[in-house]
């Protein structure tokens, strides 16, 4: 990515500390990254952060738990948790309302903030996004690997590399090592290895949790009226692709688009379809 993009900056968010890095003006765009290993906001949006600032002004964090950002993360209720600091980094930027674009875990996050504080979003593109009937189904080969990266033998570099070249891309050949040794040094984080952001809920109340973290078991899904997009690879091993139906069957201003011979990492895999799709979705609501 280029340089221009600058070097961000922290931004105090009640108790905890949000890196997050802007570029461009008009109206503010939020990217929010995914939970896998190793992933923070520019890493995970390399590929779309520069197209999308010729129009927009866009604001990427790293979700708490990731990157340079604080790393407690409330596991009782994680994407509430999520949904919280995004709004409340909205609120100490000074934005009223802003666009969301969100990948799995954060576009979960996404979702939870439309339907929890609906008037501090306008339009929404979500990329295979998390809680779409995880509590229907057991869990994908490609979500239990996620989930599994720290435990056992806890993190390795080859773990990183099959989730990675396995199951979170259709065509592995394009995932470079230098993408796999910037995303293996981000998981080693001695706080992160301490206290994994994303993990199966454990404890008395981990089935609460879990329900928690369905959106479809929400009412307040099919109220959340917000014009949304809803990107989803077809190849997608990690949240399962009937999510997408799912979604555009329950919200009442839901498109949706199947990628073909996509997985999980719409944005980067087909970074020149999602651009342009991602940007006149978004200039509509001028």
């Amino acid at each position: 990515m280029d340089k221009a993009v600058g070097a961000g900056r922290t931004v105090r968010v009640g108790e905890r500390e949000i890196f997050c890095t802007e570029v461009g003006s008009g109206p503010a765009v939020v990217l929010l990254h995914g939970g896998g290993p190793g992933a923070s906001g520019l890493s995970n949006y390399s590929r779309n952060v520069e197209v999308l600032a010729q129009r927009f002004r866009v604001i990427v964090p790293d979700l708490p738990g990731y990157g340079r950002s604080s790393k407690r993360v409330d596991q009782s209720d994680p994407f509430g948790d999520l949904a919280r600091a995004v709004g409340g980094l909205l609120d100490e930027l000074g934005i009223a309302t802003a666009h969301l674009v969100g990948n799995s875990y954060g576009g979960a996050a996404a979702l939870r903030l439309a339907m929890d504080r609906p008037q501090q979003v306008g339009r929404l593109i979500l990329m295979g996004p998390g809680g779409i009937g995880t509590t229907r189904a057991l869990p994908t080969k490609g979500l239990q690997e996620l989930l599994a990266y720290y435990g056992g033998g806890g993190p390795s570099r080859d773990k990183l590399t099959r989730f990675i070249r396995d199951y979170l891309v259709f065509d592995a050949s394009a995932v470079t090592d230098e993408v796999l040794d910037e995303r293996y040094r981000a998981s080693i984080d001695p706080e992160v290895v301490a206290d994994p952001p994303l993990r199966r809920p454990s404890g008395p109340l981990a089935l609460r949790t879990l329900w928690r973290m369905d959106f479809t078991r929400d009412s307040r899904l099919r109220q959340a009226a917000h014009p949304t997009l809803v990107i989803w690879g077809a190849q997608d091993k990690v949240n399962r692709p009937d999510g997408g139906p799912t979604l555009a069957g329950a919200m009442p201003n839901c498109d949706l688009y199947l990628a073909a011979d996509t997985g999980h990492w719409v944005q980067w895999e087909r970074a020149d379809l999602f651009n342009s799709l991602a940007t006149a979705f978004l200039e509509a609501a001028a």
